[in-house]
């Protein structure tokens, strides 16, 4: 067994970030597709250490504790470059976009349990198979699988929850950029690089090359401010959460980091504290893809494979029906345009991985298309908070129906 420090891991999950943007820019296909970095390189770690532990009998193991602080960061700083006023821009694709996501919560649990009744297995399994793990991610995974297990008595459902939260996150991470591309070639959709536009910034603004060169930014001071401000919502965020927890109030803590990050960001111009959110922006693809790294090098995929068996079928059924309901619901009813389509491929991130998956997938598709501002507010939104709602509805609403949980 070599177990690596915490300093070791990191420089570890660093090394495989680089390794993935070196292979995403010599091998066409990756580059293609808009495959994140961290879903490349962290596969390759993840089948490397198999491949050891399996043949070599040799185990390496991480020290991942920082990770939740990661994905709060991120959450964070999602919240520092969200200008309310956007919203009423953006406004009408965020409430189109809940109103499609809804339907597809209840097409997403309605395939899973018919896979769960032709497979012979029990209803709850075609929810975990469903938006338990697909939207709800490892968190909400942990929280329905450990109830059936208790009142159900399932057996290893709480492992078979993880291994679909995780495959899905996988499925998430490499289904939307090429999702994405497919629909702009499709519908030839002029995108702003093809406009003549340089894509600096993922969300509000474009900047050119003399812009970024001339601006605040290669000041340090910039990225104290930032990386200060980003910790405040870590800080704010967690206590918060604290608050929540003694009132009984099941909110989750990354929405609070989130929501201390818009606060600071809408309210701090007023009273003299101002953001470069290109800076901003920066932390946040850093702690993202050392998040999304660290996520994907610890994927088991011994105990995937071997638990894998039903569980892979019916994922893949529900990988295809999340691409088919991207290209014909989610892009035309979001105006059929550029926007449309990389809120398509964070679809595939939001309803098959996660909403840190989604901003991975739109921003592998702006780095090389250039920005969608209003994306990068409807997104984080819906995927960060409002679709946790809906799918507790649901959820709900499904169990309490005699031939699913009252088996």
């Amino acid at each position: 067994m070599i177990s690596l420090s915490p300093v070791q891991s990191l420089l570890a999950c660093c090394l495989t970030l680089l390794l993935g943007r070196f292979l995403s820019t010599r091998i066409s296909f990756l580059a293609r597709y808009c495959i994140p970095d961290p879903i490349i390189g962290g596969l390759i770690f993840a089948t490397t250490t198999y491949i050891l532990s399996k043949w070599g009998n040799v185990q390496i193991s991480l020290e991942t504790t920082i990770r939740p602080t990661l994905l709060l960061l991120f959450f964070g700083c999602l919240g520092l470059t969200a200008k309310l006023k956007l919203l009423a821009k953006g406004g009408s694709r965020l409430v189109i976009l809940l109103l499609i996501l809804l339907p597809f919560l209840v097409l997403q649990n309605i395939v899973g349990l018919g896979l769960a009744a032709l497979l012979d297995m029990h209803p709850l399994m075609g929810l975990i198979a469903g938006t338990v793990t697909l939207v709800g991610g490892h968190g909400t995974s942990t929280a329905y699988a450990s109830r059936f297990s208790d009142i159900n008595n399932i057996q290893n459902i709480v492992a078979l929850a993880m291994t679909s939260a995780t495959i899905g996150l996988v499925l998430g991470g490499t289904l939307g950029g090429p999702v994405a591309e497919w629909l702009l070639k499709r519908h030839k959709i002029k995108t702003p690089v093809q406009n003549g536009e340089t894509a600096i910034r993922t969300s509000e603004s474009v900047y050119n090359e003399n812009e970024i060169h001339h601006s605040e930014m290669n000041k340090p001071s910039s990225f104290v401010n930032s990386i200060s401000a980003a910790l405040i919502t870590l800080v704010s965020g967690t206590y918060l959460s604290g608050l929540v927890d003694q009132a009984h109030i099941n909110l989750p803590n990354f929405l609070l980091c989130l929501a201390s990050g818009i606060l600071i960001r809408n309210i701090g111009p007023s009273i003299g504290f101002c953001l470069d959110d290109r800076v901003t922006e920066i932390v946040s693809a850093i702690v993202l893809s050392m998040f999304l790294g660290l996520t994907m090098m610890t994927l088991d995929l011994a105990s995937a494979a071997r638990l894998a068996g039903p569980l892979a079928m019916m994922l893949g059924v529900q990988a295809i029906v999340c691409v088919i309901y991207c290209c014909i619901v989610v892009f035309r009813v979001l105006k059929a345009d550029y926007e449309a389509a990389a809120i398509a491929g964070a679809f595939c991130g939001i309803c098959l991985g996660t909403t840190a998956t989604a901003i991975a997938n739109m921003q592998a598709i702006t780095k090389s298309h250039g920005p969608a501002p209003q994306s990068f507010i409807v997104v984080p939104i819906a995927g960060a908070f409002l679709v946790d709602i809906l799918n507790v509805i649901v959820l709900t609403a499904l169990i309490s129906l005699p031939f699913v949980g009252g088996v």
